[in-house]
């Protein structure tokens, strides 16, 4: 497989072929959004048999989300490398990159609540009173919940437009078209998680196999 840093190599770039995790940036860019989408189908699994609270549903759901997010770390790292080594658009991709991984540390962090929560109360109503309690130490909404989040999906959608303009070789013009349709899709309802994974997942599939072949 072709890695990250050959692939930029030869635009004249260079970038670490290493995530986080030990993963390729084209494994990650396949696993982020799967991983989304097998979060969005365990979670409508365990609602449908009216099992979606304490227990093995929510669990096995937030652990492939905050897999799901972790994966995007090497994405968003590996994708600033592609706007080249100097100018403008590097450093607005370098913005970019850091404004989502700013977003993606409230998302892990929002997961581990979730997971602990989970792990610890004994029913939904448990859940619920531990919740509130959580959410109301001042601060946590608006750094863990609301805000701060929102800045991985901004983060992600600029940082594609910005690839879609300087890199049309690895970038389809189309694709922050799909990124910003799966994310308006995922803010509507929960319940599309998946479509909206499957618009990140198609959006970013050029890039993978640029990457790889």
């Amino acid at each position: 497989m072709t890695t990250m840093r050959t692939a930029t190599e030869r635009h004249g770039g260079a970038a670490g072929t290493q995530g986080t995790a030990g993963v390729t940036v084209a494994t990650a860019l396949l696993a982020g959004p799967a991983l989304m989408a097998g979060y969005g189908v365990v979670r409508l699994a365990g609602r449908a048999v009216g099992d979606y609270g304490p227990g093995v549903w929510w669990t096995v759901a937030h652990l492939l989300f905050l897999a799901g997010v972790l994966a995007f770390v090497p994405v968003f790292l590996g994708l600033r490398g592609l706007a080249g080594e100097r100018g403008g658009g590097r450093v607005a991709c370098e913005v970019a990159a850091w404004t989502g991984l700013l977003g993606a540390a409230a998302v892990v962090v929002q997961a581990v609540i979730d997971l602990g929560v989970g792990f610890v109360a004994a029913d939904k109503e448990a859940m619920s009173e531990m919740f509130d309690r959580v959410q109301g130490v001042p601060g946590v909404m608006p750094l863990v919940y609301t805000v701060v989040p929102m800045l991985f999906w901004l983060g992600l959608l600029a940082l594609v437009t910005l690839l879609a303009f300087l890199r049309r070789d690895l970038v389809r013009a189309w694709a922050p078209v799909l990124v910003l349709a799966g994310t308006v899709v995922m803010a509507v309802s929960l319940d599309l998680l998946p479509v909206g994974a499957l618009c990140l997942g198609v959006a970013l599939l050029p890039v993978r196999r640029g990457l790889s072949g």
